[in-house]
This record gives C-alpha cells, structure tokens and sequence, in this order.
C-alpha cells in the first residue's frame, strides 16, 4: 500500500493540533476569555428524570448578591449547545445562564408522564434556588418546542419570571398557554418571515401574516395590526410587549446575529444587564468556528488514525489491489444510472419517514420516533439499491465478465468468497477508529466543555444509555452502507484516470455526488417556494429542515467510503466506519420518546434481527473454490 499524507504520523499530530486550537478558541469564547465560568450540571425533574444542563455564571461574582439570571431551551431534535448563540451572549453581559437538554433531548431524561414544560419547571426551580440569582429578575428564552416549554412554565409560576422571550415559537400552541395583554410579565416574540411552522403555530400560511392574528393581537392588547419593533406596554411596570421578524426561515433563527441582537436589545431593556455591551456587539460565531475547526481535526484524525492501522503487521492483511474496471462502457448510460441512484433516496424521503413512524412506534427498544423512520427509509432504499445493482449487473456488466470480485464485496478473483478474517480486521478497525473518535470527543468536553459542531451538526460524546441505543439501531444503518459501498465502487466506479491522484479527485467527486445531488434537489424543491411565495407544505416543513444535515452526513459517507475502498480495495472498512459513525451521530443527536410506556418491541427487534442476520448470512457466504488475492505481496495464487 502506498504511503499517503494521511498514512502518515504527522497527519495523526497535525489532527489533534487542530483539534486542540479549535476547542481552545471554542472555550475561550465560551467563557468570555475567563471572565464567565461554565459547568455541566444536572439536577432532579419534576418525575425524578434526571435533566442536564450548562450553567453560566460571572467567574468573579460575589455570591453573596444577587445577580439576574436566564432559562434558555433550545428546539425539537437539537441539544443545549444549539441556543450558544444566546447563550454565550447572555453570559458576556453577566446574565447567570442555565442552558440546558429538554427532558429526552442530549443528556437529560426522559419522562413517563409528558409535561407541557418538558422539564422547564424543573430548570427554573432550579435556577430561581441558587443563592447568588435575583428571584425578582429571571427571563425565560426558548426556540420552538423550548419556546412553547419555558412559556408552559412561565404560565404555570408567572410569579417566578420576569421577562418571557420566544424565538421562532408561538403562544397557545402544544401546551405552551396564553399570553395576554395582562400577563404579568414582559414579552416578545421572534419569528422569521420565512418560518417554515407560520400555519402550525399561528394558524396562518405567510409568517408575515401573524401581525393580523387574534391571538397576536391578544398578546398586545390591540385591535389593529401589530406593528414589528415597536413597544407596546412598558417595561416600567413588566407590560412590554414586541414583535420581530427577520428575514430567516426557522432553524437560521439560532444561528442569526440579527434575531441575537433583537432578543438581547429586548432582554437588556427589560433587566439591565450587569455588564451592559451593545446588542449588535456579538462573538458566539467565532466558538461556532472553533468547534467547526475542530470537527475538521477529529475526522481528519479519524482518517488519519485508521491510515496508520492500516499500515502495521496486524491490519495490512486487509489490503489487496484495487480490481479491474467492470463498469459502465458509456458515459451516458454511467450518467443515467448514477441519477436514477441519487433521485431514489430523494424520492423516497417523505413517504418512507412517515411508514417507519407509523410502521415502528417507539419502544424500550427503539425508543426515538425519527431514527425509527431513519430505519426503514435506509432499509427499503438498501432494498431498491439491491435489486438495481442486480439488474445492472445481468442486463450490463456480466456481458464484461463482471464479478463480485471487481465489485470490491469478494476477496477472490472468481466466483464470491470472503476471508472473514479479513472481514473481521475490517470491523475491528473500524471500532477502533470510531472508538478514537468518541474518545476524543470525550476528552474536549472534559477539558473545554464543547463538542466537534457547526450549526446543529454535531459529533456529540455519548452516555451510556445513548451508546446502548446506538447498538440497539447499527444493524440496519451498517445494512445501508454496505449496498452504497457496493454502488459507489461496484457499480458507478469510473475508470482510472492518468494520475492517482486525478483518479482519486474523480471518484470522489462522483460518489458525493450520487450521495448528495438528489438530496439538494429534494431542499431546492421545498424552498424555492418557500422564497417565492412564503408558503411551504406545513406536514413536510420538519423532514425537510432535518434534510440539510442528510447532505452533510452523505457527503461524508461518500467521502469515508471513498478514501478506505481505494486503501483497502473492498467495500467492508468504509462500510463499517460509515455504520458506526451515523449511527452515533444519528442517535446523539435525535430526541427520545419513550420513557416506560408500555409498547410492543416486536417490530424493532425484528428489523433489527433481520438485519443483521443479512448482514452475517451474507458475508458468511462462500462460493466454489477460487483465485483468491493475497495482500501482502499483490500477487496472485491459487
């Protein structure tokens, strides 16, 4: 195997330097270069569910007075890191924050009976209780469902908030209840003119129509239209009332200086901050950097680290040459047949979601509702996957005397065999790799309290209960990513070019874009419209917000199954990189639902039995005796 730049030494150092600059940067910011202090809490909810939180505090504040404090609560499927853009902000100007996981969200719990605060309560009994917060002086801040959770809680203790603040979110909306014109606390409201739930939360079909709402127009104590930016009420007697709309759809509304800015000026106004700076005066975005920095380093380390595995005694078995070129003869029909590959996943997207929810409710066994549609969106598209790779290969390829051998799915030159201990190498190097990674991940929350992210995607160290669902789910992810390693390198792999590396650029251009082409095409659909006439098919607007992180992670994939095919020849370390990888990210990143309830598990732990027994029946498969490869000298033997 020929030694590359990441096969190196100094790329493994290199990585963990930028890893290591990256979080330095993050944890600066993050704590106002020493002047703000942050620690990862946890406390009891209101069923006994353990809730998880960052709390914010002066580094030098005098315990013994009292200083102002705020409640934020991120979204649905996000964690407490994605509200950092207000909350480093709130903490620059000596706000006490306590940001934290909606119960079932990052690390708090779930519970067995669902609150419309979602734990909120418990975060501000929690705060109002630390000796140094000014009970008089406690604002709530939430995006969406934590927006509809901290104004439940408002609602349910009005005598314990001062200032309510809501971004992207709604009043009267999912247990959330009413603000009036009488509600004894300040309020103001967030919400994009490009909002993709202006019809679920306030019952209209342009966001710019809430100004002319009953229940706006309750929430200010007029009859007329509201006006944006202007005060209504006072804030001298906890009366102030103001409506913003940016121009942001929904999930831009917490990565946005302008909705930052309007949310601070309000919060400044209401409860003078300690450290008064400027609402246009802001740093969050440069910690989002820093972590993005770092992500780069982490997967740079995870190529890196499995690079050099790949090059000892042990690990370089795996290796074998590159096979012949079996593929497409034109490049008209590679072409169709590589958009038929990305239109399939893109047109799948919507209705395949919506079976694996109502075809797998959530259950001690898979107990989050998305990933379950995740589940048999990956399953039937492995399916379709399989049976056009079949007919490709009768119909095209045998003619060329094509093989699963040239495919990169068989160690031997004829006829289908593995060397399962070739295999199991494979996987063990991927777990070693992956297992790298989380314990890298690990290691910069313990020292600097940050994760590897950019925007809501993120590579988030797990619990222990995360990673047992994490196993629970890989069977059929890993299922997936077998087939598209077996597309990407079997069926749309493109002949060698004139250079190793001109090779290398092409393949993978190619594969991301068969990963990702349909799946950008699928966001252009649902939200050129959006652009246009501010509407967008409410009952899709969530899949559609969670399809942008779909591009990242198949850009990934293709990326990961890329590099470890053209090092190793086969499909299998790609694959079981890109199975456990997802999966992590997948499952650290979604929201659990159950919590005790009683549901059946039968249909989870079928699929996933069957997955993996596909998995094992397969590679357990041996054909006639063969031409097999050995590794270690490129040869050829019978």
């Amino acid at each position: 195997m020929k030694k590359t730049f990441f096969s190196s030494r100094i790329a493994v150092i290199l990585s963990l330097v930028i890893v290591l600059i990256g979080s330095l940067v993050a944890h600066n910011v993050q704590t106002s270069s020493g002047d703000v202090t942050v620690k990862d809490v946890r406390f009891v909810g209101d069923n006994g569910n353990i809730l998880s939180a960052k709390l914010f505090t002066p580094t030098n504040m005098d315990p013994q007075q009292k200083h102002p404090a705020v409640l934020t609560m991120h979204g649905y499927i996000n964690t407490r890191e994605v509200q950092d853009a207000f909350n480093i902000e709130f903490a620059r100007r000596g706000y006490v924050v306590l940001a934290m996981d909606m119960q079932g969200h990052g690390y708090s719990e779930q519970e067995p009976i669902e609150l419309t605060s979602r734990g909120a309560i418990a975060g501000l009994s929690y705060l109002r209780n630390l000796g140094f917060v000014d009970k008089e002086k406690v604002a709530v801040e939430g995006h969406s469902m934590g927006a509809w959770s901290t104004l439940a809680a408002a609602n349910a203790h009005p005598d314990w908030v001062h200032t309510v603040i809501q971004v992207g979110s709604s009043t009267e909306t999912f247990g959330a209840g009413e603000v009036t014109a009488e509600s004894e606390f300040n309020y103001a409201v967030v919400f994009g003119k490009y909002d993709e739930f202006a019809k679920l939360m306030w019952e209209v079909p342009q966001a710019k129509q809430i100004v002319d709402t009953d229940k706006l127009k309750k929430v200010f104590g007029t009859d007329s239209t509201v006006t944006p930016k202007k005060l209504y009420g006072s804030f001298d007697n906890q009366s102030a009332r103001m409506l913003f709309i940016p121009n942001e759809t929904h999930p831009s509304n917490h990565w946005s200086t302008e909705s930052a800015t309007y949310v601070l000026d309000f919060l400044q106004q209401a409860i003078p901050a300690p450290n008064p700076i400027d609402a246009s005066d802001q740093v969050w975005k440069t910690k989002e950097f820093g972590t993005l920095a770092a992500m780069i380093g982490a997967l740079m380390f995870l190529f890196s680290f499995a690079a050099n595995l790949l090059r000892t005694d042990y690990f370089k078995s795996i290796v074998q040459p590159i096979p012949a070129y079996k593929g497409y003869k034109t490049k008209a029909s590679w072409a169709i047949g590589a958009i038929i590959a990305a239109a399939v996943p893109a047109l799948t997207y919507f209705q395949f979601q919506k079976w694996g929810t109502e075809w797998l409710p959530v259950n001690s066994f898979w107990p989050q509702s998305l990933t379950n549609g995740f589940v048999v969106w990956v399953l039937l598209n492995a399916l379709i996957g399989a049976v056009l790779f079949a007919v490709w290969h009768f119909v095209s390829n045998k003619k060329q005397s094509a093989n699963a051998y040239n495919y990169g799915i068989s160690n031997a030159t004829e006829g289908f065999k593995l060397d399962l201990s070739k295999v199991g190498k494979s996987a063990l190097l991927a777990i070693y790799s992956v297992g790298a990674l989380l314990g890298l991940t690990m290691l910069a929350d313990a020292a600097f309290l940050v994760d590897f992210r950019i925007w809501v995607m993120a590579f988030k160290p797990m619990n222990w209960a995360q990673f047992v669902i994490m196993i629970k789910y890989l069977a059929p992810f890993l299922l997936f990513f077998l087939v598209n390693g077996a597309l990407l390198h079997g069926q749309f792999r493109m002949k060698e070019g004139k250079t190793e590396r001109g090779t290398a650029w092409k393949w993978f251009f190619a594969n991301v874009a068969i990963n990702t082409v349909g799946i950008i095409v699928l966001i252009m659909i649902s939200y050129i419209p959006l652009f246009t006439t501010e509407e967008i098919d409410v009952t899709k607007s969530l899949l559609s917000i969670v399809a942008f992180q779909f591009v990242f992670i198949n850009f990934l994939v293709a990326t990961i199954s890329t590099f470890f095919y053209r090092k190793t020849g086969t499909i299998y370390l790609g694959a079981f990189i890109n199975g456990l990888l997802v999966t992590w990210y997948i499952v650290a990143g979604q929201a659990v639902q159950f919590a005790g309830q009683e549901a059946a598990v039968t249909g989870s732990v079928a699929v996933s039995v069957v997955s993996a027994l596909v998995i094992i029946v397969t590679l357990g498969l041996k054909g006639k005796k063969s031409t097999v490869v050995s590794s270690e000298n490129t040869t050829i033997a019978k």
